[in-house]
């Protein structure tokens, strides 16, 4: 709410201790405290009852029909000397007359109040509850500008001045009345750690039950942004759906906060995952980033809970709300659990008095951010329109491959086993498996959440002749041009000028607090099929801490989206380590003639190549292995489970046997034993003799045989045979076959064998023999199993 919100700015931070959250105020004034208008009703409301009958009846008859003879149709007391505005502090109150005549219809104020006469004080105080609730409404209906909250304080208004008449309660007639879905945020929240924290020990359990507290606390004291700002931000969003709730939210939880007379729900116990997917970015945002500014003023025991590990909780969280599949939204999800159904108090809910942080939300807070969030609620527009980039895929997308017509292999696990398994373990991306944080993460997992808490942004920009110029971009692009010139010293400062600025270059640029610390800077040749990495570099003081691999990461992704699977670089001494770590190798899978002329030829680097999978997510890759890894884990002590069963000793031996068949072990079958099935055996030397001899004239027809037709000879190649001790070649080969050398398929496969690890042994991996060698043998084994000589 834009100006009704008493919103405090720069409260304390998480977890401290304070009274119950401003209530809107007259002109929606910021800064009037934590208790603010909700304790001013409160110190009125004690005020007023202990006032004598009189006064209340006085208060009570502005609120009451005369009940005078004659129909008398004025509905409520007017005084003929009102009070001052403002009033003046000075000036005691006057006392009460019940023969004050009215000023509208001249009855007097008895007149008005009959009908309170024999009424209990309890009741008369409950009833100037009411009138101080409706006063403070009509003052918030003539204060807020925001349409869709004026209406609603309107309808509350009316509704609250129709009970005093009454002398009823007020009661709220909609269509749905509370809880509004199920399970509720807080049995989510519940389900939730339960769900990726039960194996934890007590003590790391509780820090993640109070983590889960303090978090429900927030929402419960969360301002939501009104229907017309989330509009002017998420033009694409459910607009009715959101106004629904946000209606709901205002009676029956935030308003009741300052009007005590209506009844009051949590926003926790009563709204479930919807409305928290419509708040959860924005607030997990905004909370970090408070915590960040006033790190220094937090308690010490506080510090290293709010700062370390409320960030990993809320990503934990994150993936939850937005995935379409966590089972946490079920309603029965603790039914199978040990005991049955657990109460979701036994766990966690908000503590009842606890000081939450506050923030407004204006039109323009709109969050900035990469489109590798990670979740739906993050894609926002990004004002670097076409230029902004870094985008994940969404899990949605098919993929350029049709692997699901893969055939299943025989073997396989069944699916459903899988699924069985994946709802039994921790997720392992975010939950070690003996503490919270683990010390043996993946390279890019530190960078990973830092970018999905919003500390680190990810964007492809370039400069532009044609569009008018981006302040901010440019700004980008000359940061990026002081960390290429001060980590990359031996290039030309006028050269990485010229490639940043040009805007045929791209580059893909981190950033951090809003400057530049990294980038790749790189240039797509689509004709090609190829990009060239041109500058990679990430700030000296930044290093160390998976920047540099979530950076070729994204890269990945960008281009796989942009349909160019082959990376090209010039890498120098010191860069080669990095780039092998990013999958790059010597081993060009480019053909030459495709980027001989497009790219330059740099003195002293070494050209290496990158071919990218569009089946994987790399951004998410280490995440999915871990997972992967995981599920082996439990399936194998699942099998382990299964299989605990102690058989007797073998006592066939004392009879006299000498030997048993494996298979007859009583329980070898049971732990997943099969006899080893290696390639068929021919028996028959003849059929030997036919089936090599038709293998090895496979494999000398190959294109790419040349290289070891005949021996290496030592002219053409001097030291090879110091190199090499066991040499081999197709000749040869030839000649053992002839004489029968080869009495089983694994001597024939031994010596192909060799001739492929003799050849990369001996050449470097980006000459001609060493591709050879690589295609000859992919080619070879194909064959093999075609023949039925090896496994398929």
């Amino acid at each position: 709410m834009a100006d009704s919100a008493g919103i405090q700015q720069g409260s304390p931070a998480i977890g401290a201790v304070g009274s119950a959250p401003a209530a809107p105020g007259p002109g929606g004034a910021e800064g009037s405290g934590a208790a603010g208008g909700s304790a001013r009703i409160s110190v009125k409301k004690a005020q007023l009852h202990s006032s004598p009958r009189p006064k209340k009846l006085e208060k009570l008859g502005v609120y009451s029909s005369c009940k005078a003879e004659g129909a008398c149709k004025c509905n409520g007391w007017k005084s003929q000397n009102p009070p001052p505005t403002p009033p003046c502090s000075e000036q005691p109150p006057a006392s009460a007359n019940l023969q004050e005549p009215c000023r509208s219809c001249s009855h007097a104020l008895g007149d008005h109040v009959t009908h309170l006469e024999h009424v209990s004080e309890d009741e008369i105080n409950r009833l100037l509850g009411m009138v101080l609730d409706v006063e403070y409404l009509n003052t918030c209906v003539h204060k807020e500008e925001d349409a869709d909250t004026k209406q609603v304080y309107f309808s509350l208004f009316k509704l609250l001045r129709k009970s005093i008449l009454q002398m009823g309660k007020p009661t709220l007639e909609a269509q749905e009345s509370p809880p509004f879905e199920r399970p509720s945020i807080e049995q989510g929240v519940n389900n939730f750690v339960q769900y990726k924290f039960s194996h934890l020990p007590s003590k790391e359990r509780q820090t993640i039950v109070e983590l889960a507290k303090m978090f429900l606390n927030q929402i419960n004291y969360w301002q939501l942004e009104t229907p017309s700002q989330r509009r002017q931000r998420l033009p694409n969003d459910d607009a009715a759906g959101y106004k629904a709730d946000y209606t709901r939210w205002l009676c029956y939880c935030n308003v009741p906060r300052f009007c005590d007379s209506l009844p009051r729900y949590e926003t926790t116990q009563i709204f479930g995952r919807t409305l928290l997917r419509s708040v959860f970015t924005v607030m997990r945002k905004q909370l970090l980033e408070q915590a960040r500014q006033e790190k220094d003023k937090l308690p010490p025991e506080k510090r290293t809970l709010i700062l370390t590990h409320f960030p990993k909780f809320l990503s934990m969280l994150e993936e939850e709300v937005y995935s379409h599949s966590s089972p946490i939204w079920s309603q029965d999800f603790l039914a199978g659990a040990p005991g049955g159904q657990i109460p979701v108090h036994t766990v966690i809910s908000a503590p009842p008095v606890a000081r939450p942080l506050y923030y407004s939300i204006s039109p323009s807070a709109s969050v900035e951010l990469s489109g590798g969030g990670g979740s739906p609620a993050r894609k926002t527009a990004s004002v670097l329109e076409t230029n902004s980039g870094g985008e994940k895929r969404k899990p949605s997308e098919p993929l350029p491959r049709e692997e699901n017509k893969k055939p299943r292999v025989v073997g396989d696990i069944p699916m459903d086993l899988i699924n069985e398994v994946m709802a039994t373990i921790a997720d392992p991306a975010t939950i070690p498996e003996n503490s919270l944080l683990s010390a043996h993460s993946a390279r890019d997992e530190a960078a990973r959440l830092e970018e999905r808490r919003g500390v680190i942004e990810f964007h492809v920009i370039g400069n532009s002749l044609s569009q008018k110029p981006n302040r901010r971009i440019l700004m980008w692009l000359v940061g990026l041009q002081n960390v290429f010139s001060h980590q990359l010293p031996r290039m030309p400062k006028e050269y990485i000028t010229r490639l940043v600025f040009d805007p045929k270059h791209k580059t893909l640029s981190l950033i951090k607090d809003g400057r530049v610390i990294g980038g790749i800077c790189f240039r797509m040749f689509p004709s090609q099929g190829f990009t060239e990495i041109v500058f990679c570099a990430v700030t000296s003081n930044e290093q160390v801490k998976g920047y540099g691999t979530h950076l070729m990461n994204h890269l990945k992704e960008y281009h796989i989206k942009h349909h160019i699977l082959n990376f090209l670089t010039y890498a120098d001494e010191y860069a080669i380590g990095y780039f092998k770590k990013q999958g790059f190798s010597k081993d060009i899978k480019v053909p030459k003639a495709k980027y001989v002329g497009y790219i330059k030829d740099y003195e002293g680097a070494t050209l290496m190549g990158c071919e990218l999978n569009p089946s994987i997510p790399y951004t998410e890759f280490s995440v999915i292995i871990k997972k992967q890894k995981e599920i082996i884990k439990k399936l194998i002590e699942r099998k382990q489970s299964q299989i605990r069963k102690v058989y007797p000793g073998l006592s066939c031996f004392k009879e006299g046997v000498r030997q048993i068949p494996i298979e007859n072990i009583p329980g070898i079958r049971e732990t997943g034993w099969k006899p080893l099935i290696k390639g068929k055996e021919v028996k028959d030397p003849e059929q030997l003799y036919i089936t090599l001899k038709n293998m090895l004239q496979h494999v000398k027809s190959h294109q790419n045989a040349w290289p070891f037709m005949e021996p290496v000879k030592k002219t053409e190649a001097p030291g090879y045979y110091q190199v090499i001790r066991f040499p081999m070649d197709l000749k040869t080969m030839s000649e053992r076959l002839k004489s029968r050398y080869y009495t089983t398929r694994k001597l024939f496969m031994a010596d192909m064998q060799r001739i492929f690890t003799n050849c990369r042994e001996y050449n470097p991996p980006e000459s001609e023999y060493y591709k050879c060698a690589n295609l000859l043998e992919k080619f070879f084994y194909t064959k093999t199993k075609e023949a039925g000589l090896m496994d398929k």
